[in-house]
């Protein structure tokens, strides 16, 4: 997925997310079911010595809650699967080219 200009006179979600007590309180709040306790799980078994890992894994559940506000993003989410394939091998038949 691209980013996609902000349309005039939209604002994008965008909750405090800048401490792991903040990304906690929005995985509560604002995230898909089981997002937070699948955190928590994915926290709990990498070394928080390791900032890399920490750093990917907040970062990617940062992602998940802002997604799920996007509606670009959640359009391409609920794309059937035959358009999601069909418009792969369009774009590899044309790549062959």
């Amino acid at each position: 997925m691209t980013a996609q200009p902000e349309q005039p006179g939209t604002s994008q979600f965008n909750p405090p997310m800048r401490t792991l007590a903040e990304l906690r309180e929005a995985l509560s709040t604002w995230s898909f079911p089981g997002d937070r306790q699948e955190f928590e799980q994915e926290l709990d078994a990498i070394d928080l010595d390791d900032l890399t890992q920490v750093r990917e894994l907040t970062q990617a559940y940062r992602h998940r809650i802002l997604m799920r506000y996007d509606p670009s993003a959640m359009a391409a989410l609920a794309r059937p699967t035959g358009d999601v394939d069909a418009e792969l091998r369009r774009k590899l038949a044309e790549a062959a080219r």
